[in-house]
Formats: C-alpha cells, structure tokens, sequence
C-alpha cells in the first residue's frame, strides 16, 4: 500500500512538473500573438529591436550571439527588418568589412509601445539571479532537453 502511494505521489508530482513545462509554453504563445496583434511583428524581430534600444547600434555578430543563430539566418533576419523600415545596415569606417546595424525612428517606436514580457522579460529576469541559481536551472534544463531528445533508431 505504501509502495502504491508513493508511485502516485511520484506521478502526480511528475504530472505537475510537466504542467509548469507546459504553462511556460503557452505563456510564450500567448505573449508571441499579443506581440504580433498589437505591433504586427514576430517576437524574434522585436527582439531584436528591443537589444538595440537597450544597446545602441551593434556588429551583426552581436545579433547573432544575443539570439543564438547561424550567420546566415541573422542576415536574414537583419534584411527583412531593414526592409521594414525598421533598422539600417551600414560599414564600419574603421574596418569595411565590419557591418553595423541600428534602430531606425519606426523601430524605435515599436520597441517603446510593445509590451515588455515573454522571452525578452525572462532573459532579463535571469540576469537578476546568481551564478549558483542560474547553474542549477541550466542542470535543470539540460535535463529536461535530454529527456525530450528522440532517441536514434
């Protein structure tokens, strides 16, 4: 009998942890299309928009490491907000080769009337906590990544 509560309680608290997992999903969700609604962008280009308020113009190699993607997919990136209207590209005066990317007026404006939550609120949030709470989430984390990860067949 006391095996069988303990399988419950193992259950009902694995259930639990699962729901969290799934509660941080949706509050992603729900914050993307409240994003996207009220400003008719993609919580990726706020993002981006939202770093360079914060930091002034950058290197796209700043871009690239703040959202943690491939060269190519930042440039991307970087073109279509371009396109928008929403930041410049130009040389460095020092190194040509170099590119910097700023905010223009129209991306400046969304990145001040956007609601600040979701993942941009957490990356911030988490640079609040210590060395030790931030090793013991990213264990946590490291785990539940190898948890979900398919296995080969």
């Amino acid at each position: 009998m006391a095996n069988e509560q303990d399988n419950n309680s193992e259950e009902h608290y694995s259930d639990q942890v699962f729901h969290q997992l799934l509660t941080l999903m949706r509050m992603k969700r729900r914050y993307d299309h409240q994003l996207e609604n009220a400003q008719g962008i993609k919580p990726r280009d706020f993002s981006v928009l939202r770093f360079l308020a914060e930091t002034g113009p950058v290197k796209v190699s700043r871009i690239q490491t703040y959202l943690h993607h491939s060269p190519s997919t930042t440039s991307t990136l970087i073109a279509q907000l371009e396109a928008a209207g929403y930041v410049t590209r130009t040389r460095s005066k020092k190194d040509n080769r170099v590119v910097i990317v700023a905010l223009t007026d129209a991306g400046r404006a969304i990145g001040e009337q956007a609601p600040f939550g979701g993942l941009p609120l957490l990356r911030r949030q988490l640079s609040q906590l210590s060395l030790a709470r931030l090793a013991e989430i990213d264990g946590v984390l490291q785990e539940l990544v190898a948890l979900m990860e398919m296995p080969e067949s």
